[in-house]
């Protein structure tokens, strides 16, 4: 059996580079899928295929329209979805994309640290796991595949 899983989160730190490495180490017969990781190409990905927008806000349009296609299509793809809430920066893709894997009945695993437990109580009520480093979120997948 090998398992798909959508990587929600921030795109700035190296998170899920770190993940996908101990995932090797360990031998785990896993993909990982997730957003665009270059900013840059997220944030100018509607102008690249439509052409050049009025203004900023009719070119965030187009690059959310289809940065959302593409998480659509590969959440929808996966078999489950770990979601990080670091402690830097903003969460809302993060919030959206756990809510989204909620919605759509997907297993979810919340990666938050301990200061953000009341902040997020809802929404790790809702997810089938809520840890606190990514390390944990891969035990967690590694649980999958063990036979005893």
């Amino acid at each position: 059996m090998k398992l798909t899983v959508y990587l929600a989160g921030e795109i700035h730190s190296n998170w899920r580079n770190d993940l996908k490495e101990e995932a090797k180490k360990a031998n785990l017969p896993i993909t990982f899928v997730g957003p665009m990781e270059n900013h840059g190409r997220s944030d100018d990905i509607g102008e690249e295929i439509l052409g050049s927008m009025p203004n900023p806000i009719f070119k965030d349009a187009a690059a959310s329209d289809i940065n959302n296609f593409r998480t659509q299509v590969l959440m929808s793809k996966s078999d489950a979805v770990i979601a990080l809430f670091g402690e830097k920066y903003r969460q809302w893709n993060t919030a959206m994309d756990a809510s989204t894997a909620i919605a759509i009945n997907k297993p979810l695993i919340i990666v938050r640290p301990e200061n953000l437990h009341h902040p997020l109580k809802e929404l790790s009520n809702k997810a089938n796991v809520t840890v606190e480093t990514v390390k944990q979120a891969l035990q967690v997948l590694s649980y999958v595949f063990d036979t005893e």
